[in-house]
């Protein structure tokens, strides 16, 4: 977990240099060489077998941190109710976001503060960056995986610094990251969030990625339900509550309209892969490929002692 003196620098954008000076090929090597990319892929792939076979309604032990983390979820959540959208010409990015945002990037160390012990203070400012960034931009009013990736880091570095264990993997999914969800969507629908980087009908979805991930592991080995099902709309009415995958789906054909093979093609594609094991492995080379391994979305990640920039180390 590293002493308070390791844990105090503040944390540097690697990325973030003049345009002219970057070399993209080199800096996404050093990006992918990192120690930061092999403990945020190593905490992606762990969650993964964590859940596999597992249904969000499932019975799985519930620590103090985790509740914690939940409360904190919950503050952002009623904040929005506390911030309704304003009256404004452009139908999307209502400018409420910035009053709301400008309430967590003010708040942000303190809450933090409220899931770590007090030994470990020391770590608050670091990780608060994390969180802060896992929320959208104020700038743009979008939201896209590189927030999302924000906060699966936020959730590594608690990792890290010995807060959540390996005893709370369930958990940190299905019911940290599972309720996270639920405030981005909230945030989604608001504040008419832009998709950020969006490839459009090309992407896999607007905003998220991890949950289509973990959500497949979790339906690895059904008895039942196989790719194809999940565009059935009765089928996902029926289990979404049980499946993040599922839940996801959902929430797309409730925002968008027309064809599901029109609005959501890679998603349609993927009902005919034949099994959720290799669903599985192939959303995880995709989201290497299209969003780990993209500057525009890695570009923004930030770096510190508990996610270095240095190359493994091991």
């Amino acid at each position: 977990s590293g002493t308070s003196e390791e844990m105090t620098p503040p944390l540097q954008q690697n990325f973030m240099i003049p345009k002219k000076e970057i070399n993209m090929v080199s800096d996404m090597a050093k990006w992918k060489r990192s120690q930061a990319y092999a403990d945020y892929m190593g905490f992606i792939l762990t969650l993964n077998e964590g859940v596999r076979g597992k249904k969000l309604t499932c019975e799985y032990k519930v620590s103090e941190p985790i509740e914690k983390l939940v409360a904190l979820l919950n503050t952002l959540d009623r904040w929005i109710d506390e911030t309704p959208p304003v009256d404004q010409p452009s139908r999307f990015g209502n400018k409420a976001f910035r009053t709301w945002y400008a309430k967590l990037d003010q708040e942000a160390e303190k809450l933090v503060a409220t899931v770590i012990p007090k030994h470990l203070a020391a770590a608050a400012p670091e990780v608060a960056v994390y969180l802060k960034e896992s929320v959208g931009n104020s700038t743009r009013i979008d939201y896209g995986t590189g927030h999302e990736a924000a906060f699966a880091a936020f959730l590594c570095c608690l990792c890290k610094i010995g807060v959540l264990r390996v005893d709370d993997q369930m958990a940190i999914v299905f019911k940290v990251f599972n309720r996270y969800l639920e405030v981005m969507r909230k945030l989604q629908k608001t504040y008419r969030m832009e998709p950020a980087g969006s490839q459009g009908v090309w992407g896999l979805d607007d905003f998220q990625f991890l949950p289509f991930i973990w959500g497949s592991s979790q339906l690895i080995d059904h008895p039942n339900l196989e790719p194809r099902h999940f565009v059935d709309e009765k089928v996902v009415k029926e289990n979404h509550k049980d499946y993040m995958f599922l839940e996801c789906i959902l929430f797309i054909t409730e925002m968008k309209t027309g064809p599901f093979a029109e609005h959501s093609n890679q998603l349609w594609n993927i009902s005919a892969v034949p099994s959720w094991s290799k669903v599985n492995q192939g959303l995880i080379r995709m989201y290497k490929a299209e969003c780990l391994e993209k500057f525009p979305v890695i570009q923004h990640f930030k770096f510190g002692s508990l996610l270095p920039i240095q190359p493994v180390t091991s």
